[in-house]
C-alpha cells in the first residue's frame, strides 16, 4: 500500500528493502525520491493519507518541514522519502547492501 501511494504521486527510483533478520529495528525499509521539496512532502503526505484511511498510524514523522529528508516510522515498516542529493550523500541502499530489495513497479 506504501509503494503503491509513493507511485501514485510520481516518486522516483522507489526501492524496498527487506531488512527482516537484518535489524532490531525495523523489518522493512522503502526508499524513494522527490524531484523537490513540494513533491517529496507529497509523496510523504499521499503515503500517510493511504496507511491512515487503512488503519496505520505513524509512531513518528520527522523532516517534513525542510523536505529534504521525510522518515515516517510505522515500527515494521520505516519510509524514507528524499531529495536525490541528500538520498546520494546517503545512500542507505549501500549501507543495507545485505538486505533483499523486491522489485517495485
Amino acid at each position: 500500500m506504501a509503494v503503491e501511494a509513493a507511485l501514485e504521486r510520481n516518486a522516483r527510483q522507489p526501492a524496498l528493502l527487506d531488512l527482516r533478520g537484518l535489524s532490531d529495528a525495523t523489518d522493512w525499509f522503502l526508499i524513494a525520491s522527490g524531484d523537490s521539496d513540494t513533491h517529496a512532502r507529497a509523496i510523504a503526505d499521499n503515503i500517510v493519507d493511504r496507511m491512515r484511511e487503512a488503519g496505520y498510524r505513524p509512531a513518528g514523522i520527522e523532516g517534513k518541514a525542510g523536505a529534504t529528508w521525510i522518515l515516517i516510522d510505522y515500527i515494521t515498516l520505516v519510509i524514507h522519502v528524499f531529495l536525490p542529493r541528500v538520498r546520494d550523500y546517503y545512500d542507505l541502499e549501500r549501507l543495507w547492501g545485505d538486505a533483499p530489495a523486491l522489485a517495485v513497479e
